[in-house]
């Protein structure tokens, strides 16, 4: 099982930037793939970015697909969603979350076991 905490949300005014945090530990051996996702209020959670485990490969969502980074750091156990340009619409509740499904590219919830508590991005106009 990997325990995973998130920090970096808070309130930012539209155009800025926020770097978000996932620090992992726990029972692992290797640092899993990692994903962040993320939930606004009455909206479904939906996938925002993945990454391998070797940090090769990354994978996004449409909708911030030139404007958020997912990066990991495998000797601190921590992956990080840097975001630019925010919009208010990018305003949830973030989780990161991590699996060991070779189809986390997918970006599919279900396939993610451990997820963090989430931490608040709000985006005002």
């Amino acid at each position: 099982q990997v325990h995973l905490v998130e920090s970096g949300g808070g309130l930012v005014q539209a155009g800025g930037s926020l770097r978000l945090s996932c620090a992992a530990s726990g029972r692992t051996f290797t640092f899993p793939p990692m994903g962040w996702f993320r939930q606004a209020p009455g909206k479904e959670r939906e996938f925002v970015a993945a990454i391998s485990s070797s940090g090769g490969d990354t994978f996004y969502a449409d909708s911030v697909k030139g404007r958020f980074t997912i990066s990991r750091d495998s000797a601190k156990m921590t992956v990080y969603l840097q975001m630019n340009s925010l919009k208010p619409e990018d305003t949830a509740v973030y989780y990161c979350a991590s699996t060991v499904s070779g189809r986390y590219y997918l970006g599919r919830a279900a396939d993610f076991g451990s997820w963090g508590q989430g931490t608040q991005v709000t985006v005002s106009s």
